[in-house]
């Protein structure tokens, strides 16, 4: 018989079923387990790992993607440092900026609701994110990942992020809807802090108007100081 007549030998078993985004580096999947992985190897028996111990070699196949963030406020950071896609997607260098810069203005409460979460828990948050179509702008998917860290002082006020999208960049700056986020205890089991809607700015809320109130009587030698100080605004609710 001619050798190319032989047929190929046959399997040992079922054919297996390859994922192509396993082998796709940039696979959004891919990215944020491989930083959550090395995140998790980074704790060492502790519940959080230390902000010293994350280095640019151990987040080699995601570190345009990562971003270290400070919490300098109740619901509020900043960038310290982000990688190339982050940098891309906004047009300029994020250092120093809110992270709440790169949400729409209708997601910015509740990914602040989201962030304080991660530092008080602390816990693992995993945020899924849209981008709407528009004139030189495609629409974008992509997913977050913030992991707490410690500072040096040993408090909870910073976290190791992830930030990867799918599909055409377009023109930055690319801001982004919260469509859907999930929490994760950092040792299982343990109980997990539900984002609550924060207070809105610093202001008192107002006091009804009362019209049978005793009124202050107005005196002949008030200063135009003292006359401003009486004035109140008086609401219809």
């Amino acid at each position: 018989m001619d050798e190319n007549d032989r047929s190929a030998p046959a399997s040992d078993g079922p054919p297996r079923v390859l994922h192509l985004p396993d082998f796709d580096r940039q696979s959004p999947a891919r990215v944020l387990t491989g930083v959550r992985r090395y995140w998790d190897s980074l704790r060492q028996g502790r519940a959080v790992p230390s902000r010293q111990d994350i280095t640019p070699m151990g987040l080699h196949p995601a570190l345009d993607f990562a971003f270290i963030i400070e919490r300098i406020a109740p619901g509020a950071a900043r960038f310290r440092l982000a990688g190339r896609h982050l940098i891309d997607l906004m047009g300029m260098e994020v250092r120093g900026m809110p992270l709440c810069a790169v949400m729409q203005p209708g997601s910015r409460g509740r990914i602040s609701d989201v962030l304080e979460t991660v530092f008080q828990g602390p816990q693992i948050a995993e945020i899924t994110l849209h981008s709407p179509a528009a004139y030189g702008r495609p629409e974008l998917a992509g997913r977050m990942l913030l992991l707490p860290l410690r500072s040096d002082l040993g408090d909870v006020t910073r976290a190791l992020g992830c930030l990867v999208t799918e599909g055409p960049m377009g023109m930055a700056p690319r801001r982004f809807d919260l469509i859907s986020d999930r929490a994760d205890p950092v040792i299982e089991g343990a109980r997990v802090l539900v984002p609550s809607p924060s207070p809105q700015g610093f202001a008192e809320p107002p006091v009804p108007w009362n019209p049978a109130a005793p009124r202050r009587a107005i005196r002949e030698d008030e200063t135009p100081e003292e006359r401003r100080a009486r004035f109140r605004v008086i609401s219809e609710d």
